[in-house]
């Protein structure tokens, strides 16, 4: 069984509450319920959390003993040097997501400092960029 844990930063626990314009208008908890549902074959483990040095710990944890991460740092992707060295440091691939699409926003969003170290960024699609980070860690390691 394929082994994926989504970590998701600062401010993403008020997703259906924070800007549903941008961000939309369901909680990710409700979004997590259909996405286990759509592929029951994988093991989805979630953690959020508004503080940089949790982040880090949960990537450590879930870096020497999953198969992939779907990480959404929010703000933190654009300021972080130290969740940047922490995707460095694991073996476990990760892909970046963001619900939004950080390029058609303020320009200081324009650049991650995660992106060089991961496998691949997925940004603009919704929350359906997690169900897309599954699918290509489903093809990936099935190789």
């Amino acid at each position: 069984m394929l082994r994926i844990t989504i970590i998701n930063g600062p401010n993403l626990n008020l997703l259906g509450k924070r800007e549903p314009e941008i961000y939309g208008r369901s909680s990710f908890e409700a979004y997590l319920d259909q996405l286990r549902k759509r592929f029951p074959g994988v093991d989805i483990q979630y953690f959020q959390s508004n503080e940089e040095g949790a982040l880090i710990n949960a990537l450590h944890e879930a870096g020497f003993s999953r198969d992939g991460i779907l990480l959404n740092a929010g703000g933190y992707s654009h300021t972080s040097v130290a969740l940047r060295d922490a995707v460095a440091a694991i073996p476990a691939p990760v892909v970046e997501v963001h619900i939004s699409n950080i390029f058609a926003r303020e320009s200081f969003r324009h650049h991650s400092l995660l992106s060089a170290v991961c496998r691949g960024c997925i940004c603009g699609l919704g929350l359906e960029g997690y169900a897309l980070g599954v699918q290509y860690f489903l093809a990936e390691l099935s190789r």
